[in-house]
């Protein structure tokens, strides 16, 4: 439930950074970004922790992590380049990089649809 809640502010950070590139749509879609992420990262992180035994959590959380964080890495060089490559103008820009993170949304919401539809594994 709170990585579906983090994953529909993460959407409407977008879909607020995409109405115009005044100062307050800025600060309002930054704010909607790290409400979204924060909840979205720790209900994942938190899915992650159950799914795994005592012995093993150190060694997935520290992957996890190195996995998340090495993708923030990848996302914010990326971003850069879009900005400046994809368009003629910077509300261009910035609109291909608030539109890039849709495929990546939309994949990580079938991801937890597909998680909670699944049956369950007794153990």
């Amino acid at each position: 439930l709170i990585v579906g809640i983090g994953l529909a502010i993460l959407g409407a950070s977008g879909a607020v950074a995409l109405t115009g590139v005044q100062v307050e749509k800025f600060y309002l879609a930054l704010i909607l970004l790290g409400v979204g992420w924060n909840f979205a990262f720790i209900g994942a992180t938190a899915m992650l922790s159950g799914a795994h035994g005592p012995d093993e959590r150190g060694r997935v959380q520290g992957l996890n992590d190195f996995i998340v964080f090495g993708g923030v890495f990848v996302a914010s060089l990326s971003s850069g380049g879009l900005m400046n490559c994809s368009a003629s103008t910077p509300a261009a820009g910035w609109q291909a990089v608030n539109l890039a993170m849709v495929p990546f949304l939309m994949l990580a919401g079938a991801a937890l649809i597909w998680l909670v539809l699944r049956p369950r594994e007794t153990r």
